[in-house]
């Protein structure tokens, strides 16, 4: 398969998949087929014992959605949107049946970090950053209303979810977000030599023992996410969501309604 949003290689066992979407790698509706697409012919690929996701850009991950998808569409859009993003990834990943590890260099915001937590492991380089801007343009991160608090517990994924605010690697690191932190250009060359040594493990076995792991820690993830989608979706219907993208455009404070 040929591809227009992301670059993919496979070389000894390690498949390599390349966020390149000019300026930012905001996800529309072609990156993140594209990125299910990519993932499905790693996993389908029995030569193919690991997978990295990375970025063009060292100084962007992923920004996050596409404003085009949000700022012109209504909840039915949104919601066709999210069934890729959401349940798609996440049953691509589910079912990949060998790691998978993001090099995150520079910023990962809101659907970027999607992107990021689907992977089985993250590696991020020193001078990048995390966030979910969402609610400063009236949205929410719904995903990651299941994800965070599971891994940073749940006040203080509060915090970072309903301020808005953005983190380094450090704080990352800190709330369990990340593996291991890096010089931002040793992320990649790190992100290969992990895949590497998981590469050299019993296929058979690693699969076998990935699903069981799957199936423990992710018992009622799906169903979570189901449930905050929908969220998403009347959210993206109301006037203070389309007020606060309008105001992010213009470049002025948003005019929330009372």
């Amino acid at each position: 398969m040929t591809f227009d949003c992301l670059d993919y290689r496979a070389e000894d066992g390690i498949a390599e998949i390349t966020l390149n979407r000019p300026p930012v790698n905001a996800l529309n509706m072609d990156l993140v087929r594209e990125l299910i697409a990519a993932l499905r012919q790693a996993g389908d690929d029995g030569a193919v014992r690991a997978v990295v996701v990375a970025s063009h850009s060292a100084k962007v991950f992923c920004a996050g959605l596409d404003l085009d998808i949000v700022s012109g569409g209504d909840g039915a859009d949104m919601r066709r949107f999210l069934e890729r993003l959401y349940f798609e990834l996440h049953d691509v990943q589910y079912r990949l049946g060998k790691p998978s590890i993001a090099a995150v260099r520079g910023a990962a915001r809101a659907g970027g970090m999607t992107v990021a937590v689907s992977c089985d492991m993250i590696f991020a380089g020193e001078g990048a950053s995390f966030g979910y801007p969402e609610i400063n343009v009236g949205l929410i991160p719904a995903l990651h209303f299941v994800h965070l608090p599971r891994v940073a517990g749940r006040h203080r994924a509060f915090e970072w979810l309903f301020t808005g605010d953005s983190f380094g690697a450090g704080e990352a690191r800190e709330l369990g977000l990340v593996n291991r932190i890096l010089p931002d250009d040793q992320v990649l060359p790190a992100a290969r030599e992990m895949a590497a040594k998981l590469a050299e493990k019993s296929p058979v076995v690693m699969k076998l023992g990935r699903d069981a792991y799957l199936r423990a820690n992710d018992l009622d993830y799906r169903r979570g996410i189901e449930n905050v989608a929908e969220t998403m979706c009347n959210v993206v219907a109301t006037e203070d969501s389309r007020e606060g993208l309008a105001a992010f455009v213009e470049k002025r404070p948003p005019r929330w309604g009372k």
